[in-house]
């Protein structure tokens, strides 16, 4: 990468920003999955959520399965992990995680996930972080920390079998950060966006069979079901995959904390919540991290994330691809 203002290796400048936007729109999603959750199973609703998307999406897949049959075994494999881990089974398991434990246990153990994140860029994509990544790290994750509880001090973890299945959801979210970003540099954004919810949309039948729920909704549920397909769904991972693709990794996850502060003030604003003053401070602690760091790096010659060598470079890591 040149200056993270600048035009990077592959002409494509630096999208952190853009990463935030398409999290900020996956906060609205509070708003129109709740009344959904109250009518629907959990899984039937992460199954309409892709079905809609693909029908879609249709006139796209057959090219973004050319796209991905030109790939490697990597790449195959990245894809599935996308669809089939990040975006069914990772919310089932975390909706799982609600259902047989505390409401703490899944919120705690998935502040874990960007610390995946870093280290999965580490090992699979080459990524090396700069000191200056703790200057932006620990005050997103304080705030996001601050932000989840009234009581920040009075945190108890429990139930063992609620804790794996968040640590679960949280790996795979995770996961899928960092190989969207592996793929991006092989597949176009438009294709990873189409082949996610392709891959996702079977991966969901078999949650909503495996738990004995129903596929049938009723005509009341239709819209509901379509923005949210359409709007945290569709759009915010179409955004989201363009920004990726100049973003690394280790950037993204902390930039996809504008996701639980954009909900904060869904939730504030239309669903009757309320914040404590401790939440409060962490939701500007979280704006203020991922809004500085999206114009340090757009700004400042040098990046708080270090992208692997160029191909050919000296040194360079079988990981090079994963550049941007």
């Amino acid at each position: 990468m040149t200056t993270t203002g600048e035009v990077g290796r592959e002409g494509t400048k630096d999208r952190t920003w853009l990463v935030a936007v398409a999290a900020a729109l996956w906060g609205t999603d509070g708003l129109l999955r709740l009344p959904l959750a109250e009518d629907l199973p959990a899984g039937t609703v992460v199954f309409w959520e892709h079905l809609l998307v693909v029908v879609v999406l249709l006139p796209l897949l057959p090219s973004a399965f050319r796209a991905l049959a030109r790939c490697g075994p990597r790449e195959w494999l990245a894809v599935l992990v996308i669809g089939g881990g990040a975006s069914a089974l990772a919310t089932a398991l975390f909706t799982a995680a609600f259902q047989v434990g505390d409401p703490i246990t899944p919120l705690v153990l998935q502040k874990l996930q960007p610390l995946f994140a870093v280290l999965a860029a580490w090992a699979l994509l080459g990524e090396r972080m700069r000191r200056g990544y703790v200057l932006f790290a620990v005050p997103a994750l304080a705030g996001t920390w601050l932000l989840a509880f009234r009581d920040p001090l009075d945190i108890e973890v429990s139930a063992l079998r609620a804790a794996l299945l968040a640590l679960g959801a949280a790996a795979l979210w995770a996961a899928g950060t960092v190989l969207g970003r592996l793929v991006s540099t092989s597949l176009a954004s438009r294709d990873v966006t189409t082949l996610r919810f392709a891959v996702g949309l079977p991966m969901s039948a078999i949650i909503v069979a495996v738990q004995g729920n129903t596929f049938a909704v009723s005509w009341d549920n239709a819209l509901g079901l379509g923005l949210l397909a359409l709007v945290p769904g569709l759009l915010a991972l179409s955004l989201y995959y363009v920004g990726l693709r100049a973003t690394p990794a280790a950037r993204a996850t902390l930039a996809e904390l504008a996701f639980p502060a954009t909900a904060a003030v869904i939730g504030v604003s239309f669903l009757d919540s309320t914040l404590s003053a401790t939440q409060w401070l962490g939701l500007f602690v979280v704006i203020a991290a991922v809004t500085a760091l999206g114009w340090h790096e757009r700004t400042r010659p040098t990046p708080v994330v270090v992208p692997p060598e160029p191909a050919g470079a000296s040194g360079a890591s079988g990981t090079s691809r994963a550049e941007s």
